[in-house]
């Protein structure tokens, strides 16, 4: 009985041992000396050289003020600020009449799951709503809430929930 228990013993440890065996990884990483391979794919907007491409999300990004507008605490009021940066994306978006975009809305941790996903639809929609008062074809435009799910900033403090009450719109490709 001894000699059989022993055998389980040692049966159960190969098998136990078995799953940490070391596998090569199937992408090796560079040897020592080599250069870093970069992606020049192109997929964010700009060609093999770096250059923006025109009418591209890199573009969108380096031709308007912002692509995130801030609101207030439980808000979901365009300000003056805000304004200005919408019009700037209102003349992008005239710019180039086939690109869709979304419209992201957030809020701060505090308050409930259901509550700030209400907020931040209140908030995309809101600046859907003035980028379409501006006359961008409201179908061109989606909107989706994230509430408090997705922070920009983990602190909890006033500054940083300053910085999670936002819309960000991001174009489509």
């Amino acid at each position: 009985m001894a000699h059989t228990r022993t055998k389980l013993i040692l049966l159960a440890a190969l098998f136990a041992t078995a799953g940490c065996a070391h596998k090569r990884p199937k992408i090796l990483p560079p040897s020592a000396g080599d250069a870093p391979v970069t992606d020049n794919s192109g997929a964010n907007g700009g060609d093999s050289n770096g250059v923006v491409v025109p009418g591209s999300a890199q573009d969108f990004q380096r031709s308007v003020m912002s692509d995130t507008i801030h609101f207030a605490l439980d808000m979901s009021d365009i300000d003056a600020t805000s304004r200005s940066i919408l019009d700037s994306q209102v003349a992008w978006l005239t710019k180039w009449p086939n690109r869709r975009i979304t419209i992201e809305g957030h809020a701060d941790e505090r308050g409930t799951r259901e509550y700030n996903l209400a907020l931040g639809d209140r908030r995309a929609n809101a600046a859907k709503n003035y980028l379409a008062a501006k006359g961008i074809d409201p179908s061109r435009i989606t909107t989706i809430s994230y509430g408090k799910e997705r922070p920009i900033a983990l602190g909890s403090d006033e500054a940083s929930w300053a910085q999670n009450r936002r819309a960000v719109t991001i174009v489509l490709q």
